[in-house]
């Protein structure tokens, strides 16, 4: 009779199995509920297995750590908050403040730009604090007053990603000394976008409209980022088709002429070819704008640079970062074009590959650009293979890991 093969991992019942003795009545004993239940369960058999006080601490971790309900808050509260909009500011249009439910939080302003009622405001907002991805700032709270928006973030911790490339006090100092760091910021806000576009559950079309540098913020240690203003541009009625229009016959709670609805915000460097002044935003928009944020991350430069025309020497030539990178690869110089503040050390196959991925998103066909799925998939793959790199060779930033000139 064939006998089946012994499980290895199975107790072996000739060795005893250690146990600790549980003590119903015991003063340490945990107050938590799931805690309490497990033991309660455990002391009929007078006996638990070790693991479950961690288990249970485990889950009682995890369970303090899931978000509160969002809030909707008063201008008067906010008003107060920030020191009437005097308190730390942020960017223009941002200020960091303290809320009751929020001890350190960023209140961001937005203009509605559709008419629409304060209901239905609601409405949506509780369905967007119901989506959380660890690359974006949570949204937590809210504000309405006349046809201004004021939204509640949780607070980053470290700087904006153009002030990480680019120190004006010291042009030659970047905080994102190493290829690493920079794949790990392109990495994250590309899965951003993704779960953004794709994988929030909500039935509804979402576009950030604000993709850019400074939009997106390197935490500290360890060089990760979030992208800021989650569900910004729903709520103000930046995306068409998305707020129905007040039905007649009703008075409306707010209202603002439509005459800027549907309007993409325009930001120099980062608006795609078909960007007018009524130009539908589309996730299309957002796919252009992160691949310029992509080649802002591998070469260093600014969106748009204004240098010295040296055949016209009365006027200045506007170049923009997309046509330096496309120039790049088509002349074969894109390991000349990368951050020369990198010292050559990162792999210049990634480097290419990173490059023509970015130069796919900004296409001057909407319809030809990726989606994010793709794109973040893409990335995915060159960040394993620049690790693999990175423990090959053991990288350091003080000497050059390519010897051919530069």
């Amino acid at each position: 009779m064939c006998r089946p093969k012994r499980n290895t991992n199975a107790i072996d019942p000739k060795k005893p199995i250690t146990v600790t003795a549980t003590n119903e009545t015991s003063t340490s004993a945990s107050t938590d509920p799931i805690t309490e239940s497990t033991r309660r369960d455990s002391s009929k058999n007078s006996y638990s297995y070790s693991s479950t006080s961690t288990s249970s601490t485990t889950l009682s971790s995890a369970r303090r750590s899931l978000p509160q309900s969002p809030t909707i808050y008063s201008f008067s509260d906010i008003s107060s908050a920030t020191n009437n909009f005097s308190s730390t500011r942020i960017s223009s249009n941002s200020w960091r403040c303290s809320l009751p439910s929020a001890p350190d939080a960023v209140v961001v302003h937005r203009k509605i730009r559709r008419r629409i009622q304060v209901p239905q405001l609601h409405r949506l907002f509780f369905q967007i604090c119901k989506c959380h991805h660890v690359s974006l700032a949570r949204l937590i709270g809210a504000a309405v007053s006349a046809d201004n928006l004021y939204l509640v973030y949780d607070y980053a911790a470290g700087a904006n990603l153009a002030d990480c490339l680019r120190s004006p006090k010291n042009p030659n100092f970047t905080v994102l000394s190493t290829w690493i760091s920079r794949m790990q910021v392109a990495a994250d806000a590309a899965q951003a976008l993704e779960y953004m576009h794709h994988y929030t559950g909500l039935d509804l079309h979402l576009v950030h409209n604000r993709i850019k540098s400074r939009s997106i913020i390197v935490t500290e240690p360890s060089f990760n980022a979030k992208v800021c203003y989650f569900g910004a541009a729903l709520l103000a009625g930046e995306i068409p088709g998305l707020i129905e229009q007040i039905k007649p016959g009703t008075t409306p709670k707010m209202e603002r002429s439509d005459s800027r609805a549907m309007r993409v915000e325009r930001t120099v460097g980062y608006a795609p070819p078909e960007n007018s002044t009524d130009a539908v935003v589309s996730q299309k928009s957002d796919v252009f704008a992160f691949g310029v944020v992509m080649l802002e991350l591998i070469s260093g430069e600014e969106p748009v640079q204004y240098r010295y025309d040296e055949k016209r020497r009365d006027r200045y030539e506007r170049v923009s970062v997309v046509e330096r990178a496309r120039e790049a690869v088509e002349r074969g110089r894109v390991r000349q074009w990368v951050d020369s503040r990198l010292k050559d050390s990162f792999p210049e196959e990634v480097a290419e590959k990173m490059t023509r991925v970015a130069l796919s998103c900004v296409h001057v066909e909407a319809d030809q650009r990726p989606d994010m799925r793709r794109v973040a998939g893409k990335i995915s793959k060159l960040y394993l293979q620049s690790k693999a790199w990175s423990e090959r060779i053991g990288v350091r930033t003080d000497w050059t890991a390519s010897f051919a000139p530069r």
